[in-house]
């Protein structure tokens, strides 16, 4: 079968955009190059297997095995939270910060995840060193491969435990911590896929900001900057930074929506 007949089928079942990042991915070449050429002869059989997960409603990060982040692609698996263009807000957020400075020296992901955050500012500032915190050991093991693979695993360290488990002051703090409320209805390959741990937070979605409000000056040293994740509708919970004596900014996404606080002492 050649490649525009296979996507023809596949748009039938699933999105056409998903269907054409899969089958780049079962011939093991960029879309872009996939695009290029949609006469090339491809395996029906091999690609069908594919549509008929993610039709079954599974992420296509998860069948590919890979997202791209900032400047970075990622492995993932279903022990990490596949990271969104949305927690970019948090990278600007420090490079705006970091302006005309050499950047931080030492940085600190509170829930690191896939490494995400803390890999993106590594390889922004190639002379900082980094640790990642999650509670999750699966993740740390993502973590730690995709340290390795993007050949910067000297210059970081992978704790497991709580928001609490690292030491000392840091110059950047990252934070995408869960946020969303119990209650709350969301798209199936979210809900059936992605780790709960990473995504739910109590019955109003801030419980782990209540949790991390009394370390977060703790962790920051003079002239630092912690760059939080919130929900969209989660504004409001920078009281609970605000009452701990620290300075406290909305930044937006890149859809105009509420998306990170910029906390500084």
């Amino acid at each position: 079968m050649i490649a525009s007949e296979a996507l023809r089928v596949a748009a039938a079942r699933i999105d056409r955009l998903d269907a054409e990042v899969l089958l780049a991915h079962s011939v093991g070449v960029a879309r872009m190059d996939l695009l290029l050429d949609l006469g090339r002869i491809v395996d029906p059989a091999i690609f069908a297997k594919l549509v008929d997960r993610r039709a079954a409603g599974e992420p296509v990060a998860y069948i590919t095995g890979s997202r791209e982040f900032w400047s970075i692609d990622l492995a993932v698996t279903p022990d990490v939270l596949i990271p969104r263009p949305d927690s970019e807000t948090l990278i600007e957020a420090a490079v705006a910060h970091f302006t005309g400075t050499p950047g931080p020296g030492r940085v600190l992901d509170l829930g690191t995840g896939s490494g995400a955050l803390l890999l993106a500012a590594l390889v922004e500032w190639p002379a900082a060193t980094g640790v990642g915190v999650d509670a999750s050991a699966a993740a740390l093991a993502v973590a730690t491969g995709n340290t390795e693979r993007l050949g910067i695993g000297d210059r970081a360290t992978f704790l497991e435990g709580g928001w609490d488990a690292a030491d000392g002051m840091f110059d950047l703090v990252l934070c995408n911590p869960p946020y969303i409320a119990t209650g709350e209805v969301l798209r199936r390959d979210v809900v059936d896929w992605e780790p709960a741990s990473a995504l739910f937070a109590g019955a109003d979605g801030c419980d782990d900001y209540r949790a991390l409000a009394p370390l977060f000056g703790d962790y920051l040293r003079p002239g630092g900057v912690g760059c939080i994740e919130i929900g969209s509708t989660q504004a409001a919970v920078a009281k609970l930074f605000a009452a701990r004596g620290l300075s406290v900014v909305l930044r937006l996404d890149l859809a105009g929506l509420p998306r990170c606080f910029v906390v500084t002492k």
